[in-house]
């Protein structure tokens, strides 16, 4: 998969890429990430990217032309299967959407800025709106750092045990189950005797009920 990633700030990006799952997703090859500063496709002597709104208001506006720019740039190059837009009215980003797009083989994704981008490149160029939450964030870059994560985990050969998504949170629309480790008794506290049973017919049973118990408590609207 490839990730190309258009962005105001390209330094706030590095980090998450540079640790843990998703450094050794790249170092094996399972990945490409390029990040894209809009600045380089800027307008004037001034490196413009943005510009007041038409009919007045506060905050500024990402202009098209600098977008328009770098998106036709990128596809010039090769065929995206998305072009995701991270904005706050975008849809909910859940397990179903990040299982869909780690699917998908080369994707775009554009951090809005300021008020966001002119409405045409939503319109022109955008596939996808997505959003991480009902909140407002200075930037689309950490909005898009957490959909990067969530779907290059689900790569092939990226989980040392590839099983292990298959039964993560929200995968089934039931939360996971609890878990334990050593040790089976800490100050009094015991793992629940079936864990150390060894029948695993019977322990998958008691997982399923447990997830199903959790979910039904916490979050009854995954159930409808």
């Amino acid at each position: 998969m490839r990730i190309d990633i258009i962005t105001v700030l390209p330094e706030l990006l590095s980090s998450p890429f540079e640790a843990s799952i998703l450094k050794r997703a790249i170092e094996k090859g399972l990945v490409e990430i390029h990040f894209h500063n809009l600045r380089d496709y800027s307008i004037g002597n001034y490196k413009q990217i943005d510009d007041y709104q038409f009919g007045g208001g506060a905050g500024m506006v990402m202009m098209i032309e600098p977008i328009d720019k770098c998106i036709s740039k990128l596809k010039n190059e090769r065929e995206y299967d998305e072009i995701i837009y991270m904005t706050p009215d975008g849809k909910t980003l859940n397990q179903g959407v990040s299982n869909e797009i780690s699917l998908k083989k080369n994707i775009i994704i554009l951090c809005g800025h300021y008020k966001g981008v002119d409405q045409r490149v939503r319109d022109l160029f955008i596939t996808r709106e997505i959003s991480i939450g009902d909140y407002v964030l200075s930037g689309g870059e950490l909005a898009a750092a957490v959909l990067c994560d969530s779907i290059i985990r689900l790569l092939p050969g990226v989980l040392n045990d590839e099983t292990s998504a298959l039964t993560d949170t929200f995968q089934d629309n039931l939360l996971a189950p609890p878990v334990y480790t050593r040790p089976s008794n800490y100050k009094g506290i015991e793992v629940p005797k079936i864990l150390l049973s060894g029948d695993f017919p019977k322990i998958e049973k008691w997982r399923e009920e447990k997830a199903l118990e959790r979910t039904t408590e916490r979050r009854p609207d995954l159930l409808k």
